[in-house]
C-alpha cells in the first residue's frame, strides 16, 4: 500500500510539470533551473528536487517502499500558488495544503452525543444484550402467543428502565 501511495505522489507531481501548455504561454519557454537526484543504494534511500524558471517546483526524500516525504508548488491558471506537502508511511499517503478541500465541522449536538456515548459505555452494552435477546425470542417462536416483530414493542421483563431524553437533550 506504501509503494501505491508513493507512486500515486509521484504521478500526481509529474502531471503538474507533464500538462499540456500553449505555445504562446510562458509555462511553453519554462527552462529548468535546478535538478538534483540522488539514490543510495545501500538503504534504498532517495532524495530529489527540481525546480523550473515558472515557478514549479518538486523535492522529495524517502527510503523506497518505506516512507516518503516532500512538497511541490506550481502557480494554477488563476495565478494562485499551489503548495502542497506531504508524506507516505505505513499510515498511507497524507497531503497538506491550503487548497485542499477539508471536511464540514461535526454539528454540536453530534460531539455532545459521543461525548455521552463515551462516557457510558455501561448504557450502550445494556442496549446490545437487550437487542440481541429481542431478537432470540418471539421472531424464532421462543415465546408463545407473540405476533411476528412483537418482541420490539415491549421489553423483558430484565431489562432496565430506559433512561429519559436523549443523550443530547440532557446536560453533559
Amino acid at each position: 500500500a506504501l509503494a501505491a501511495a508513493v507512486a500515486a505522489c509521484l504521478m500526481c507531481s509529474l502531471t503538474v510539470v507533464a500538462q499540456p501548455v500553449p505555445s504562446d504561454s510562458a509555462d511553453a519557454h519554462a527552462e529548468i533551473r535546478s535538478y538534483e537526484n540522488e539514490l543510495k543504494n545501500e538503504d534504498n534511500s532517495y532524495k530529489y528536487q527540481f525546480e523550473t524558471s515558472n515557478g514549479i517546483a518538486q523535492q522529495e526524500q524517502g527510503v523506497g517502499g518505506y516512507y516518503a516525504s516532500g512538497s511541490s508548488q506550481y502557480y494554477a491558471p488563476e495565478g494562485q500558488l499551489i503548495q502542497l506537502t506531504y508524506t507516505a508511511d505505513e499510515n498511507g499517503f497524507q497531503p497538506q495544503g491550503e487548497h485542499l478541500p477539508t471536511p464540514h465541522p461535526i454539528p454540536e449536538a453530534i460531539l455532545k452525543s459521543l461525548e455521552w456515548n463515551r462516557n457510558h459505555p455501561e448504557e450502550e452494552q445494556e442496549e446490545a444484550l437487550y437487542h440481541s435477546a429481542s431478537h432470540s425470542h418471539g421472531a424464532h417462536g421462543g415465546q408463545a402467543g407473540h405476533q411476528h416483530g412483537e418482541q420490539y414493542l415491549q421489553a423483558p421483563a430484565s431489562a432496565p428502565a430506559a433512561p429519559s431524553g436523549l443523550p443530547y437533550e440532557r446536560k453533559i
